[in-house]
């Protein structure tokens, strides 16, 4: 069988620590390196056997991928053969160290997203499903995400990559078309129309981890924002600033609070008409 690998690899060097796949793919499990390699040397260090370590891929900062064992063998990464024998397994590199919890740079991350979506779409799965839950190992019906803390002694993917595992999961999702998003020609939710609040090309220049992942398509930033950006209060036009609104508006902090969706809403129906700024 010929090696099975991503498109998206720069680089292959296949490890000796590797052994053969006896089960389907269904679980993804993100690792991070504990350094700041590069893909390529992350890769050079998994060709020496008796470090009994490798993984699927590996991440750099820089958002190169290189591939050490192909997707068509099991990676010895999790220390747990059942979880390793059906998962894709991912070394991610840190531009941080353990004061940071292991930070990862925002080209890493939106190679990592586009690495998973890859595979997912590869071999048959419909969406990432994260709960968090070690209870939930092996039941990829429920989650289908797992970490290397789980079956080992570990710190491993570090507090960083840890809090962004949902995060993760939504992004790929989304990419996936697993959810149910917005039409995006339409840019309107619930008949508000949101062209004076969402400008792609000032989203995708203000958010280097949405370039990162959706390359300036303006169909895919407005998902994001519809789905995603406006719950976070993330700014999507020179004209309007969620965080100035509030501010500048204090009765309506009272009756909106964090709610950072109603803030749009407001400005869209009430405010311009009224001649509130939106900055």
């Amino acid at each position: 069988m010929s090696d099975i690998y991503s498109s998206l690899v720069s680089y292959v060097r296949v490890s000796p620590c590797k052994s053969k796949r006896v089960k389907k793919i269904d679980t993804i499990t993100i690792h991070c390196m504990a350094g700041n390699l590069t893909a390529k040397r992350c890769a050079d260090l998994f060709m020496n056997k008796s470090r009994q370590c490798s993984s699927n891929y590996c991440v750099g900062s820089n958002g190169d991928i290189s591939c050490s064992v192909p997707e068509n063998y099991r990676s010895w990464a999790t220390a747990n053969a059942p979880n390793d024998q059906r998962a894709i397994t991912i070394e991610v590199a840190n531009d941080g160290g353990a004061n940071t919890g292991w930070h990862v740079s925002d080209k890493a991350l939106g190679a990592l997203v586009a690495l998973l979506v890859d595979i997912c779409r590869r071999n048959g799965i419909p969406m990432l499903k994260w709960c968090n839950d070690k209870k939930l190992i092996c039941q990829v019906d429920k989650q289908n995400m797992t970490v290397h803390r789980w079956f080992a002694n570990k710190a491993c993917p570090g507090d960083y990559l840890m809090s962004k595992h949902p995060w993760i999961a939504q992004q790929v999702n989304l990419m996936l078309g697993a959810q149910n998003p917005a039409k995006a020609s339409a840019y309107t939710i619930g008949g508000i129309d949101y062209r004076p609040v969402f400008d792609p090309k000032f989203y995708n220049a203000r958010y280097p981890d949405l370039n990162a992942v959706y390359h300036g398509n303006p169909e895919h930033l407005w998902t994001h924002f519809a789905n995603f950006g406006r719950y976070e209060g993330r700014m999507a036009s020179a004209n309007f600033d969620p965080v100035a609104y509030r501010s500048n508006n204090p009765d309506l902090v009272s009756a909106f609070g964090n709610d950072w969706p109603k803030y749009y809403e407001h400005y869209l129906t009430f405010g311009m008409a009224e001649g509130r700024s939106g900055t």
